[in-house]
């Protein structure tokens, strides 16, 4: 194909005979410079868009060395220390930490700072512990422990280093490069900041008129990412705000909440109200407070660019925090687009079905770096696994756009890799141009998923940093990454929604996740009200489907508090004493597409799983632990599956147990579902194509069978038997 348009193209010096050529090749349209880079001088005479990437809360070296006050700050804990037999006890806070990242800070550090007895979660009175040292080597001692009781000292610490920029700098290894600083950060809360921000933005778009879209690498706190002493990620958590921390904030946040913050309601013991927490009241309040600061700031920023004839571009990443895509106020900022890191099905739909904005553009793996792109290393297979699993959910809802970043002088000195982008973003467009601009159909199965986080957090729960790098791990993320790519119009609903009715509007509920996690709700749980609108949704007709620890919380007998719906429990060593005889029945429409003595794969699964009574029908059995089950009651059905590591078949049994629990088996074979797993099929009725991809690596022949019209009852079926070659994409016309 020789189209051009929707490609982004990172780009930098020294490369002016190639990028006429390479732009050319792959039909960009825009280029980008990348964290590190700059724009070459041949960049406006290239005809093309030009992005250039903007940081608001640091690369301005020179004020952050003079207004050190205004660097941001983060709650830390030290290591749990256990107290001796007798004497004080002594905590090196800073062990564990990279020195050249973190610095506490001991201003006021008696309303900021808090020692606990982990042991007894009392907090330690002021006057009964002292601070000793300075800069990077504080000791905290507790001069009247209790013998071998466990004590921690929550700290506020000093960011001394952009945490970004320190992982760029040290994968990059720009050591030895004098002209890479080791940037400093400062936070949008100090007048002088803030002030000195927005300035800075006006003079930037005055002195860049070749510029047409500013990439703000996203704006003024960043994702909580700590590292240890030896430079390794410590702590990561993409959705976290415990970076968003300072005195200025909480004193605003005192007086507008009428309560008093702690450092407790930050560290969290620990957990730093990661979002695989049950949140609390708190972390609410306060992703709320952060929430309206942010996005009031990032309204003022978009309104100067705006001001310039300029398009406002936020990277979904980095410091996103208070930029929450799916909230109530994101649309208010004005920002025209968002880009974001695409490494799965499920972060490409989280950046694809993000409302409010004009275009969606995802920046494929793998980056141009040099952990890649290096003599041994693989960028082909990495790029082929990325759009392989982005294929699928781009397919479903498309992104308007696709890009690269890091240095394109090492992706060129692979030209098999080069190829195959060439094909990609070939292959990309003609998703948009085939299918018309519009969305496949969905089956006509109402479908959600039920967690703490509900619609705000929409395709981001259980992920690990920046995307499903675990997802063979990790046998809950396979679910949403399942669901990416599958016919269906999928919500998020939260507890609070499902109290308020909303289960109404939904023919499928999933329950997916660990226990004690916000994702399963832990909890949540105990509130009668919840418990019984699921029960009522079920018996009403409503299909539940739980993976993993649904529902579970140790309480009234039972730990799945909707054991009786889902038919199943799990054995907590504490009932060994009742004797169970578990009988698989393996043939059911959910497992039409296995042999019988197929195992299903449940990853790590949730232990020990029993049914609960004869009216579960137990489908697959390990060790006498169910694997998956069913059930039927009232006018509903339940599934229960022990784990669902995204594969091909785990992804057609996802798609049937769906069907089967909204009691539409009979309408599966005609809504154009292949044969072989491994190919997935996007219908598009109004254009009259439908959208063959075959997800494998080797060649394969299927079958698709379904009605001409798309998903509509009525017309004749049709059957078509399809080989195709791996990694094969292929558009037929369905008249």
């Amino acid at each position: 194909m020789n189209a051009k348009g929707r490609v982004t193209l990172p780009i930098e010096q020294g490369m002016d005979d190639q990028l006429p050529g390479i732009l050319s090749r792959l039909g960009a349209d825009a280029v980008r410079n990348s964290d590190g880079t700059w724009l070459p001088e041949i960049t406006a005479q290239l005809g093309v868009k030009v992005y250039e990437t903007y940081f608001p809360a640091r690369g301005q070296q020179d004020f952050a060395l003079a207004n050190p006050d205004a660097r941001p700050r983060f709650y830390l804990m030290s290591e749990r220390v256990a107290a001796p037999a007798t004497g004080p006890l002594s905590i090196d806070i800073m062990k564990g930490y990279y020195k050249l990242q973190v610095e506490p800070d001991q201003g006021n550090l008696r309303r900021w700072w808090e020692v606990i007895d982990r042991t007894t979660g009392e907090v330690v009175p002021v006057d009964g512990w002292t601070v000793e040292g300075e800069g990077v080597d504080v000791t905290v001692t507790v001069a009247e422990p209790v013998p071998f009781h466990v004590y921690t000292v929550n700290f506020l610490a000093w960011q001394v280093w952009d945490s970004t920029q320190m992982y760029n700098y040290i994968t990059n290894n720009w050591w030895d490069d004098e002209s890479r600083v080791r940037e400093i950060g400062y936070d949008a809360r100090h007048p002088v900041a803030w002030e000195f921000m927005k300035s800075s933005l006006r003079a930037w778009c005055e002195e860049r008129p070749e510029v047409d879209v500013v990439r703000f690498t996203t704006f003024f706190y960043h994702f909580t990412l700590v590292f240890n002493d030896l430079g390794k990620e410590k702590y990561v958590d993409w959705f976290g705000y415990s970076t968003s921390v300072n005195p200025l904030a909480m004193e605003a946040f005192e007086q507008e909440y009428g309560y008093q913050l702690r450092a407790e309601d930050f560290v969290d013991q620990g957990f730093y109200n990661s979002s695989f927490r049950v949140p609390s009241k708190v972390f609410r309040d306060w992703i709320e407070f952060t929430t309206r600061f942010v996005c009031s700031r990032v309204k003022e920023l978009v309104d100067i660019v705006h001001e310039f004839g300029k398009e406002a571009l936020m990277f979904l990443g980095d410091n996103w925090m208070g930029t929450e895509p799916y909230g109530e106020l994101f649309a208010s900022t004005g920002i025209d687009g968002v880009v974001g890191s695409v490494g799965s099905s499920a972060t490409c739909r989280m950046i694809s079905d993000i409302p409010g904005v004009k275009f969606t553009e995802g920046r494929f793996l793998p980056h141009f770096f040099p952990d890649v792109f290096r003599p041994g290393g693989d960028p082909l297979a990495e790029a082929n696994e990325s759009w392989l699993l982005a294929r699928r959910a781009i397919a479903r809802k498309p992104l308007d756009r696709i890009g690269y970043g890091g240095y394109l002088s090492l992706a060129v000195q692979f030209p098999d890799f080069m190829a195959r982008v060439e094909q990609i973003c070939d292959e990309f467009r003609s998703i948009h141009d085939e299918g018309q601009g519009r969305r496949p159909q969905d089956a006509p199965i109402r479908v959600a998923i039920l967690n703490a986080w509900g619609r705000k957090r929409t395709w981001m729960t259980h992920m690990v940093a920046h995307a499903l790098w675990y997802k063979q791990i990790y046998s809950y993320l396979g679910v949403i990454e399942a669901l990416a790519g599958l016919p269906f119009d999928l919500k998020f609903i939260s507890f609070d929604d499902a109290r308020d009715g909303r289960l109404a509007d939904f023919d499928v509920v999933l329950n997916v996740g660990a226990a004690e996690t916000a994702f399963s709700g832990g909890s949540e749980w105990l509130d009668e009200s919840l418990a019984v609108a699921l029960r009522r949704f079920v018996h009403e007709g409503g299909g539940l489907i739980g993976i993993g620890e649904p529902t579970a919380v140790l309480a009234n007998g039972a730990y799945f508090q909707l054991s009786d719906v889902l038919g199943v429990d799990k054995e907590l060593g504490i009932s060994l004493s009742t004797d169970r005889y578990p009988v698989e029945q393996p043939q059911h429409f959910i497992t039409a597409d296995l042999d019988d003595a197929a195992k299903v794969d449940v990853g790590e699964g949730a232990g020990d799983i029993f049914a609960v009574n004869d009216d579960t029908q137990i489908l697959r059995l390990t060790d006498k632990s169910v694997d998956l089950a069913t059930r039927e009651t009232g006018n509903g059905r339940a599934v229960y599956v022990a784990g669902l590591p995204y594969s091909f078949d785990n992804a057609r049994l996802l798609h049937r147990a769906i069907y089967w629990a909204a009691g539409r088996e009979a309408d599966f074979d005609a809504h154009w579902v292949p044969s072989d797993p491994g190919v997935e099929i996007a219908v598009f009725p109004e254009a009259g194509k439908a959208f063959v991809m075959n997800n494998r690596t080797d060649a394969t022949s299927t079958t698709v069978s379904g009605r001409a019209k798309g998903l509509a009852d009525g017309g004749d079926l049709t059957a078509l038997t399809l080989d195709l070659e791996p990694m094969e994409s292929r558009w037929i016309d369905l008249a």
